[in-house]
């Protein structure tokens, strides 16, 4: 099997007494990386990044992003992206393994933050002036903790950092941290959910399973999927196995033929049609997009 281009934290945090964390400017990371990330790929750590000048495009498990001063993107581990820049681009990236965040804050969750909280949910902020000076301070003062050797450096840029989570959730569209119960557990639900479609889209494509699985009805998990994310449960699935398919086509170059039956589908021609309906594009019309890369 063709291996997927999986970027590790170890091989930027070398050399740093804040293991399992980088940050820099973006100009540099682009002048130093720019090899590691010219084509589509995908990493094991979270990544979090403000753009402050230029302009261009970032595509996050191929969807299209704006990139204009002020842009903000949050990326959960095993995201596929891609940018397109222009060549006076400025702006900060920070990233961290699970293991670097859940050292610190053992009773807290990086779900609990909306961008990080499912695929589902859009990585894309636009922040407003004033929220823009805030976040902006802390990418700033971020960096700086990073690159000085000061006492205490590892809880400063742990604390910098959850506090840049705290202000871009308080901005993120439609987000309200700790609602009412009755809203708290469906997003409990759902993030189980997300976890069982996880292990099992490949052989599971039927949502009565997953409620089954879940001690619910078949309609309560839609009420669940609706409620959180605004699709049916079977539309979630799709989604999954969708998504699966894009990245087996752009980064492991296999045929559509090997993917439909990696994904658990016998009949190729079917799978070809859900991907046409789904996606606008027959297989090799989406992969065409990505053939001068």
């Amino acid at each position: 099997m063709d291996k997927v281009n999986v970027l590790r934290i170890h091989q930027f945090d070398e050399g740093h007494e804040a293991e399992e964390f980088y940050a820099n400017t973006l100009q540099e990371h682009l002048r130093t990386r720019h090899k590691d990330i010219a084509l589509p790929h995908s990493h094991d750590f979270y990544l979090a990044i403000l753009f402050t000048k230029g302009n261009g495009i970032h595509e996050i498990d191929f969807t299209t992003y704006e990139v204009k001063p002020g842009a903000l993107f949050f990326l959960n581990p095993g995201q596929t992206h891609h940018w397109e820049l222009s060549q006076d681009t400025e702006g900060y990236i920070f990233f961290h393994s699970q293991a670097f965040y859940n050292l610190h804050y053992t009773h807290s969750r990086l779900n609990r933050f909306p961008f990080f909280f499912s695929m589902h949910q859009s990585p894309a902020l636009y922040p407003n002036t004033q929220s823009l000076e805030k976040i902006s301070l802390l990418f700033r003062t971020i960096l700086e903790e990073y690159t000085n050797s000061n006492i205490l450096k590892k809880e400063a840029v742990i604390g910098l950092v959850d506090l840049t989570y705290i202000e871009a959730s308080r901005i993120y569209p439609e987000y309200e941290a700790d609602t009412n119960s009755a809203q708290n557990n469906y997003y409990n639900r759902f993030r189980e959910f997300e976890a069982l479609v996880e292990d099992n889209y490949r052989q599971m494509k039927s949502p009565s399973l997953y409620a089954s699985m879940m001690a619910v009805t078949s309609r309560h998990l839609n009420r669940i999927t609706q409620s959180v994310v605004g699709k049916s449960a079977s539309e979630v699935i799709t989604d999954r196995v969708l998504l699966e398919a894009k990245k087996m086509l752009v980064l492991q170059k296999k045929s559509f033929s090997e993917i439909a039956i990696g994904l658990g589908y016998l009949d190729y021609g079917y799978f070809s049609r859900l991907f046409k309906k789904k996606t606008g594009e027959t297989p090799s019309e989406f992969l065409g997009r990505y053939g001068k890369r």
